[in-house]
């Protein structure tokens, strides 16, 4: 198997990552991307996370065990195609399948006998064996192909727990499937976990973004109990983490954000709908962090006396997390529409994000009625605003002490 190609479906913030642990394994690997020109920034060294670095792509690509294409051509020798397409969700709130089709759709006119396909793309429960498998079958008309799942697991900007350490698990549709593909993660991942099933695996993946996106729903909900008897959040939080067993610490914040955690208990509720069970929890904790922002921005009004018309306000970090350039579904982005829609004029400050919606970063200010701390990434300099005397609202949703008493 060491003699096939690798070709990664989807050059964005898992597959990218994947391509270079792919080529540092000694595999060649194709970085597909129908994005042409994200290919050529690719080809050039540009990169757009902080998990690949300029230095990682022209290295890889000068030994030519990486290569990037916005166009593949048929393949004769069996290869490992591996699927890293974005599965958001639509205006509605349902899975929004389209690139995850369109990427089977394109497996199938170039894919030959015996070649191995791996979904990583979170989806519903079923994806592989309902959706991927026959169609490609379908399409192809090749019959001896291997399929398997190996949900990722990236966390951009967690320094401990990398694509190498973090266990990954895997199932296949047979024992081939299942051989070839636990040899290829094991050429790059420390620790592998076999499952029964592709629906096990799909499934964890749901319920493990689920379970967070479910205790966040309650810590935030928490907020607004400990704003009303006038005591702190995250002192309670931390009083209650001192409980060595059972309890797991969250803490508040405007929302949720980033690919997973807002859309995997959709497609889990998708899933679960497929056969008329009902998601009660799940949609309660859906309308409590969707909900989320307007009530901070009512609290912010009460902050102000009342009134966010013609208040100058800035914030400080709109990516969706700290350290991080990921605007996707950054609930900041929200939290500035919405004030803005009260009149209050908005700017912010993102080192790591030049420009969104037509606005640019601009240096944090003092001549301002409140300056907001959403994502604090460590190179913000927030002594501008403490040697300013500004009046800032800490609304990150961390347990750091940035100078201000936590608002959430």
């Amino acid at each position: 198997m060491s003699s096939e190609s690798v070709i990664i479906v989807g050059c964005g913030y898992v597959g990218l990552p994947l391509a270079i642990k792919v080529a540092e394994s000694g595999k060649s690997v194709i970085g597909f991307d129908i994005d042409a020109k994200k290919i050529d920034r690719l080809i050039s060294g540009k990169t757009f996370t902080t998990e690949v670095s300029s230095a990682d792509l022209l290295k890889w690509q000068s030994t030519g065990k990486l290569s990037f294409t916005s166009k593949l051509d048929k393949h004769s020798n069996p290869a490992i195609f591996v699927i890293c397409v974005p599965t958001p969700l639509n205006s509605s709130g349902e899975p929004d399948l389209s690139m995850l089709i369109q990427a089977c759709e394109i497996i199938s006119n170039v894919i030959c006998e015996g070649s191995l396909v791996v979904n990583e793309s979170t989806s519903f429960i079923g994806t592989l064996n309902k959706l991927i498998k026959p169609m490609i079958h379908k399409i192809s008309g090749v019959s001896n192909l291997d399929f398997a799942v190996a949900p990722e697991r990236i966390d951009p900007g967690n320094s401990t727990w990398s694509l190498s350490n973090t266990p990954r698990i895997i199932a296949a549709v047979s024992d081939s499937s299942l051989a070839r593909t636990r040899e290829f993660y094991a050429s790059f991942c420390k620790e592998i976990l076999v499952v029964s099933s592709p629906e096990v695996a799909e499934t964890a993946k749901l319920f493990e973004n689920t379970f967070r996106h479910l205790n966040i729903a309650l810590v935030n909900e928490l907020s607004s109990i400990t704003n009303a008897f006038g005591i702190s959040t995250h002192e309670v939080v931390s009083a209650a983490s001192t409980k060595p067993y059972g309890f797991m610490p969250f803490y508040p914040g405007v929302g949720v954000g980033g690919h997973c955690i807002p859309v995997d208990p959709s497609y889990l509720k998708y899933s679960a709908e497929l056969f008329g069970v009902k998601t009660d929890l799940i949609s309660v904790a859906n309308k409590l962090n969707k909900s989320n922002v307007e009530k901070i921005v009512k609290r912010i009004e009460i902050f102000l006396g009342g009134d966010l018309k013609n208040k100058v306000i800035q914030m400080a970090g709109i990516s969706y997390k700290t350290n991080v350039a990921d605007l996707r579904e950054s609930p900041y982005l929200e939290l500035i529409e919405q004030i803005q829609k009260l009149g209050g004029k908005v700017s912010w400050y993102d080192p790591l994000v030049s420009e969104w919606n037509g606005q640019f970063s601009m240096e944090l200010r003092t001549d301002i009625d409140l300056g907001i701390i959403c994502s604090p990434h460590s190179v913000i300099d927030f002594s501008i605003w403490k040697d300013g005397k500004v009046k800032v609202l800490d609304l990150s949703a961390t347990n750091k002490n940035y100078g201000w008493t936590k608002f959430l």
